[in-house]
């Protein structure tokens, strides 16, 4: 059996989440599928400032809670530098490594590569929403198995808007999805994907998320009260509906990390 090495970069700040228990099953189950041994490592990088070195062939990058500003904070550094190497090695040399951000991640990589603004939200984007890809996000082999729009796990208080074309020009990046439509609010879309080289891809939203153990997570009473009491009766029954619905978020947990690990093999 063929093996490879990843590692899990935890950005949660030991912050209690879903989205690392999504990351590591994924990862189980695509190495059961695939009849690939993939041994992960994580590395809590904001709470134990825990940084991999080069020593892995594929990188997944977590969401987190706080902002993406910059923050001076121990781990930054390291963190970016790691992101920079992996840049540079993938340049130079044939054997690749792949690296997928997602939602913080994202961001903080974004902002460090100077690709656009990172900003506050007006207000919290937390739910289940369309995603509507761009003219290259309909050709990008990670997004052909998705319908347009796709739906998926939005949870952000930041955003990113305002590309630097230059710069993303310059990087040979693409810009693949954009946010929900809102023609009743005048405000930019934000950028929701973007694929930085053949090797390095993100997402602003989470396409970790699985239906079935969000909805018991959910269902839970205090998290239930927790949702209700921040967005309303009506947000937590629509979530509930969309988790149980195989078109939306099901499909999109389904498609984007395996088939983002299975280019890797």
């Amino acid at each position: 059996m063929e093996s490879m090495k990843v590692a899990v970069l935890d950005l949660y700040n030991n912050v209690p989440n879903e989205g690392m228990r999504c990351i590591l099953q994924l990862i189980r189950n695509i190495s059961a599928k695939e009849k690939v041994e993939l041994t992960h490592t994580v590395f809590n990088v904001r709470g134990k400032n825990e940084i991999p070195g080069l020593e892995f062939d594929i990188y997944i990058s977590s969401g987190g809670p706080g902002s993406p500003l910059p923050s001076g904070e121990s781990w930054e550094d390291p963190y970016f530098a790691l992101i920079d190497q992996l840049f540079s090695h993938n340049r130079i040399s044939d054997q690749k490594k792949f690296l997928f951000l997602i939602c913080h991640s994202f961001q903080l990589v974004s902002r460090h590569l100077g690709i656009g603004t990172i900003s506050k939200r007006k207000s919290t984007s937390f739910g289940i929403f369309p995603i509507h890809k761009t003219d290259e996000g309909q050709f990008d082999p990670l997004f052909q198995k998705l319908p347009d729009p796709f739906f998926a796990v939005d949870s952000r208080d930041y955003q990113l808007t305002e590309p630097n074309w230059q710069r993303i020009s310059e990087l040979d990046a693409k810009v693949l999805c954009l946010e929900k439509i809102r023609p009743h609010v005048d405000y930019e879309r934000a950028i929701m994907a973007v694929r930085f080289t053949d090797e390095i891809f993100g997402t602003q939203f989470h396409p970790e998320a699985d239906g079935e153990g969000m909805l018991r997570y959910f269902m839970k009473d205090e998290k239930k009260q927790q949702i209700v009491e921040n967005h309303g009766e009506a947000k937590y029954n629509e979530m509930v509906a969309s988790l149980m619905d195989p078109q939306k978020i099901v499909l999109t947990e389904s498609v984007l990390i395996p088939d983002f690990l299975r280019q890797t093999i």
